[in-house]
């Protein structure tokens, strides 16, 4: 598969992932999830909370509604407070323990908590028409509150962020506000007047294990060796990276303790090696290693204006670039040709001293593309060739018995680093529900997402303490390239555990965007379809509207002599054949070999035959991660993928 991570997002990540200690503000008497300008929850309780002296006295007021709470022995405080009406602005006053805070402008309406990886984290300016739907973002009753990213190895209790209206100038500014939550707000907005509070609450590339909680991590029996890790580098007082890669390097790369991509460093005794290649003339021809290269680069004076780009090719496992000593850009996606724009002020006119690390975990590792592919693109688009010779050196031998990384990826992928850093800190602020895009990071280990998904609803439940609050779940889209012929598919498998997690959890529906994405970019632009179809979710389910949300559904299926009878719910307005032909079934027989079919609607049910399958047994619909799937009903809605057997599929296996 195609890992299309651009790297410029990549970058992104790197730098703002890592918040220390030393970072945190002091305990504040209120936690900075409360703030000018925030939407608090109507019709419940409305819990505020912060930090005083033990046994001091805290009053809060929310318009002419107060309480008291006092401080517990712990340092904490937490108080509830009955809402207002719906609507506003009004002012918050908290006293206590010397201190008198006040907040303005609060609105009081609906608050939902927005989580999930890259394609929920996506700003509304890169997504689909973004730059004009940012010049029309004037909503000033839809407020949101981006949960600013943290990686932490045990609970921390302050979150970092602030409340934000919506205009045409906070929409867009720092990476955006989220496009799928924004048309969500949008939509919901105008249909209930009243106000809607966004928290931003996500991280590209992140799985799902990393917003869940201890005990249920380890109820599944899949990750002891990982918790056990995280322990052990917590009790040494580590930097919290959130990636098991980023400590291994620490403990064993000789190359960065020493500082090999420094200007000052003399390579004077570091071989000659060829790029691409090299590994063999260290020692190193077809095992794991970290090995360093260096070379430098003669740029011209002056330096021609614009945006200056490094380009690597395809690199296996991992690579970390450096341009005179400044890192440029660092990526473990494979399969993602690296394109690391370089900051203003890196590059100088004169020598220039280029320093890459690459880790190799396969025998053809390395750099993988052809060597006009390595070239630093200046600003004027000149093209200067990397191929050639550079100097080289072995930092780490990793063949057998040298440990290796438990994982490979550069980014946040622990388990339990983004609960304790980012959900743990919000919680308990008083929500209407949850909208969750996340998936992509775990379809490989389908199967086990079953269970993954279902554990982490409960524990934002449990977190949050109300109850079993809605939660929407937002199905994977259409990705990669469209498969000729039936097979199996992990990408489809991911989908059947949404759908699976969605029908047996409480208060959890599914959005399907199967007919939505883009075969060569995992972060399809059109997230329009997506907020709004989860706006009708919510308008149906949580706020009782008669609303259509949901195209056809799988109910039950006939076997006839020779089709299927396959019968569907949801199939409001009737079924209708996109495009007038319904595609996007298959079907087999007991020899499981699966081949197309021909369907056509028969009133609320679709007739599925195939001439090579005279006895079908099972049949099967948009079961790929891109599907030529037509079926939808008559209000506009896709049909969700399904499949009738139970056979095991690819990732039955995987941990």
């Amino acid at each position: 598969m195609r890992q299309l991570l651009s790297s410029a997002l990549l970058s992104s990540l790197l730098t703002s992932a890592h918040l220390h200690a030393a970072d945190l503000p002091p305990l504040p008497l209120i936690s900075p999830i409360f703030g000018d300008h925030m939407v608090v929850q109507r019709g419940k309780p409305v819990r505020f909370w912060g930090w005083a002296r033990p046994s001091d006295t805290i009053q809060i007021t929310l318009a002419s509604h107060s309480t008291t709470a006092v401080t517990a022995a712990d340092g904490r405080w937490q108080a509830q407070v009955e809402p207002p009406a719906s609507g506003g602005p009004y002012t918050v006053n908290i006293a206590g323990a010397g201190t008198n805070v006040v907040l303005q402008d609060v609105l009081v309406g609906d608050v939902w908590l927005c989580g999930g990886q890259s394609n929920m984290e996506l700003g509304l300016g890169r997504a689909q028409n973004g730059e004009q739907e940012i010049l029309h973002a004037n909503h000033p009753e839809i407020r949101f509150f981006k949960v600013r990213q943290r990686v932490a190895y045990a609970p921390v209790p302050v979150p970092l962020g602030n409340w934000q209206v919506c205009s045409p100038q906070t929409a867009g500014e720092n990476g955006g506000v989220s496009a799928v939550a924004y048309y969500f707000a949008r939509k919901l907005q105008g249909e209930l007047q009243v106000p809607i509070g966004l928290i931003q609450d996500c991280w590209g590339g992140s799985p799902a294990e990393s917003w869940m909680g201890r005990e249920s991590l380890a109820a599944t029996g899949d990750f002891t060796t990982q918790l056990a890790e995280m322990d052990r580098l917590h009790a040494h007082g580590v930097p919290e990276y959130g990636s098991f890669l980023m400590h291994w390097l620490d403990e064993f790369d000789c190359g960065q303790s020493n500082q090999w991509q420094s200007v000052s460093f003399n390579d004077a005794g570091w071989k000659p090696v060829p790029i691409p290649g090299g590994f063999a003339g260290l020692g190193v021809p077809e095992t794991p290693a970290v090995c360093w290269f260096r070379r430098e680069v003669t740029l011209p004076d002056p330096l021609p204006s614009g945006q200056a780009t490094l380009r690597l090719g395809v690199v296996e496992k991992m690579d970390t670039a450096y341009f005179n000593g400044q890192w440029v850009g660092a990526s473990s996606w494979v399969e993602n040709p690296r394109v690391y724009p370089i900051a203003a002020g890196t590059l100088k006119p004169g020598n220039n001293v280029l320093a890459v690390r690459v880790l190799k975990t396969q025998a053809s590792g390395g750099f993988l593309s052809k060597p006009t592919d390595l070239q630093l693109v200046l600003g004027d688009q000149t093209v200067i060739p990397l191929a050639g010779e550079w100097k080289g050196a072995l930092s780490v031998d990793a063949r057998p018995p040298h440990p290796l990384p438990l994982a490979y990826e550069n980014y946040p992928t622990m388990p339990l680093v983004l609960f304790h850093g980012m959900i743990q800190p919000v919680a308990p602020f008083s929500i209407r529900g949850a909208i969750w895009y996340q998936g992509e990071a775990n379809f490989l280990r389908a199967h086990q997402y079953r269970t993954l998904l279902p554990l982490l609803i409960g524990d934002w439940r449990a977190a949050f303490q109300q109850g079993d609050f809605p939660f929407y779940i937002v199905g994977l889209p259409a990705f990669m390239a469209h498969a000729s012929q039936p097979r199996e598919d992990a990408w489809a498998e991911l989908r059947e555990a949404q759908s699976l997690t969605a029908r047996t959890v409480k208060n959890a529906a599914l959005v399907i965007t199967s007919d939505i994405g883009d075969a060569n970019d995992i972060h399809p632009k059109d997230k329009l379809p997506v907020g709004e179809r989860l706006a009708w979710c919510a308008l149906a389910n949580e706020y009782g509207r008669d609303v259509v949300f949901s195209g056809p559904v799988f109910d039950s299926v006939t076997h006839q002599a020779s089709a299927m009878q396959v019968h569907f719910i949801h199939a409001h307005g009737g079924l209708v054949a996109k495009g007038g032909q319904v595609q996007g079934f298959a079907l087999a027989g007991q020899d499981r070999r699966w081949h197309w079919a021909d369907a056509h609607i028969e009133g609320d049910a679709v007739v599925v035959s195939a001439l090579a399958v005279p006895e079908p047994v099972a049949v099967r619909y948009a079961w790929q991660a891109n599907p030529q799937a037509t079926l939808f009903n008559g209000a506009g809605f896709p049909a969700a993928p399904f499949r009738t057997d139970d056979w095991p599929g690819v990732t039955e296996k995987a941990k």
